[in-house]
């Protein structure tokens, strides 16, 4: 019942913020509540309070005692979100296959089925002796995806 209780207050606040969108969310049997979000435009911290309001000023402690976690997605965080593929276009992204390949290219497309990485490899000459610069690209779709997360660079 409560765990019902909080889901609705947090998809009444999400629905008011179409912007935002889940990513976890969890509720421990000692009512402990952890909430992970992303945004289409990133999270602030008034976006993570915004939601920690919603549900928090919706509940009653003399009830049931709770703690309460509302967390963005970190920088580092695997992709699990159709959306953060979507906003995350024209970054450096690395992605394990289900077949155990490992990719690691710029994120230049993403739709409903599929993402689409580019990349640059060294490869043989096809004729005589050195190497070339050559332009990769790879669609994969969503199914096919173990892991992804977009690459820090500095």
């Amino acid at each position: 019942m409560f765990k019902e209780t909080v889901k609705q207050l947090l998809e009444d606040a999400l629905a008011e913020r179409q912007d935002l969108f889940l990513i976890e969310f969890e509720v421990s049997q000692d009512h402990r509540i952890k909430v992970i979000v992303d945004g289409d435009n990133g999270v602030l911290v008034e976006d993570c309070m915004f939601l920690s309001r919603a549900i928090e000023h919706n509940l009653d402690r003399e009830d049931t005692d709770f703690s309460l976690e509302v967390l963005s997605a970190g920088a580092t965080s695997p992709l699990t979100n159709k959306r953060q593929y979507k906003k995350n276009v024209g970054r450096t992204l690395q992605v394990k296959t289900t077949s155990e390949e490992t990719i690691e290219g710029k994120l230049t497309e993403a739709d409903d089925e599929k993402i689409r990485l580019e990349w640059k490899a060294r490869e043989p000459k096809p004729v005589g002796k050195g190497k070339v610069t050559v332009k990769k690209q790879a669609e994969i779709s969503y199914e096919t995806i173990s892991k992804a997360q977009v690459v820090i660079k500095f």
